[in-house]
């Protein structure tokens, strides 16, 4: 490598690795402030809602998930429905089973055969719809398991108050499943996604999107963006119903409430597919906040530019107190935050992490191609094409 290219290597990666830092360092801050108001005092509100679920064949940890969602501690009334596309599906037999397991509670299986738009889930769910009984609904994914208290603490935040509430979302954590790609996607998840989300909410003072874990939202608000017909041809529909929702006047708010989903047991192809997935579907929605994430790999950035450098002294402090800062970051939010309990034991492996999150995120930029349940799409402007 020439003298002159190998010294704007190291000095880029430097400057990187130092703006990396400062991101970890303003995430722990954001982290801090999230920990803070998390403890102030629950509303008692708790209104009717009803709990909307598509389902589309068996998921690992699926039956505990929905025995969750039945075991809840809520002073008001709430029932569940499940979408199936046709009676033939897998998933009705364990819905089956849940009403047989729990009688008492109030479950539908209600089967949802129209295809409304490119995606399906959000097809499912405009023709559950109609059959709920109350004024508002609480959509989430069939893995996502939760606490007995999930429901009042998501509910509080729609209390009638000076502000108005349209959506209520939820961090999560990844629970994994055996391979090494599924350990790197929950690690991910608890280290890179959530910590982006708490910055992202104390710069904008407040959430501008929701998060797919949960998506509570009250019918008003819901009918003010044209309902779920708005959001059907689009994959990041919980992003885009969020800031729909947002832009028509309502605050999106975050419980202190935190949900686990279950993260498949992923072959390295199925991992990079859902990564890249991921990746350019935030570029499409977010492009200039996609480009800002390059500062958000400050690890990545200090180990090249440790070779850059040639192991250079300033390489060295450079690593060491970027490795702290990163290590920091995943303990707070990771452990404190999330409380996610595989977040310590895989600390050894947020170098490799961080060295293939980059390389993804640069990836990004090379297409806008995606392959979601075994198809290939294009996303454009946020909605889903059929790839050639």
């Amino acid at each position: 490598m020439p003298l002159a290219l190998a010294q704007a290597v190291e000095v880029v990666t430097t400057v990187l690795a130092v703006a990396g830092m400062g991101y970890f360092l303003a995430a722990l801050l954001a982290a801090g402030v999230f920990l803070f108001q998390r403890r102030a005092p629950l509303s008692p509100f708790a209104p009717g809602v009803t709990i909307l679920k598509s389902l589309k064949g068996l998921d690992p940890g699926m039956m505990d998930a929905f025995r969750s969602h039945c075991r809840q501690d809520y002073a008001g009334e709430y029932e569940l429905l499940f979408g199936i596309s046709s009676k033939g599906d897998p998933a009705a037999a364990a819905v089956t089973e849940l009403q047989a397991e729990f009688p008492d509670r109030s479950i539908r299986l209600i089967e949802c055969p129209q295809r409304l738009g490119a995606n399906g889930k959000v097809s499912t769910l405009m023709q559950l719809v109609p059959h709920a009984r109350h004024e508002f609904l609480l959509i989430n994914d069939s893995d996502i398991t939760v606490s007995p208290r999930y429901l009042e603490r998501v509910m509080a935040l729609h209390a009638p108050g000076a502000h108005r509430v349209g959506l209520v979302t939820a961090l999560y954590r990844g629970r994994p499943h055996g391979t090494l790609p599924s350990r790197l996607e929950a690690l991910g998840i608890a280290t890179d996604f959530q910590p982006s989300v708490l910055l992202a909410r104390w710069l904008e003072g407040g959430l501008r999107y929701g998060l797919g874990s949960t998506l509570a939202v009250s019918c008003e608000a819901l009918d003010s963006i044209g309902g779920l017909a708005a959001v059907v041809d689009h994959l990041a529909d919980d992003y885009e119903l969020g800031e729909r929702i947002y832009q028509a006047g309502y605050k999106i708010a975050l419980t202190r409430e935190v949900v686990e989903t279950s993260v498949p047991p992923y072959t390295w192809r199925g991992f990079f597919d859902h990564q890249l997935r991921w990746y350019r579907t935030v570029r499409d929605a977010r492009p200039w906040g996609y480009a800002g994430l390059v500062f958000t790999y400050g690890l990545a950035w200090a180990l090249l530019n440790l070779l850059a450098s040639g192991l250079s002294p300033l390489s060295l402090w450079l690593l060491v107190l970027s490795f702290f800062l990163r290590l920091s970051l995943a303990m707070t939010v990771g452990a404190e935050v999330l409380g996610d309990r595989q977040v310590l034991p895989g600390l050894w492996l947020l170098p490799l992490r961080d060295l293939l999150a980059l390389g993804l995120w640069a990836a990004g930029f090379a297409g806008n191609t995606i392959v979601w349940r075994g198809e290939r799409f294009a996303v454009k402007g946020g909605r889903l094409e059929k790839a050639d």
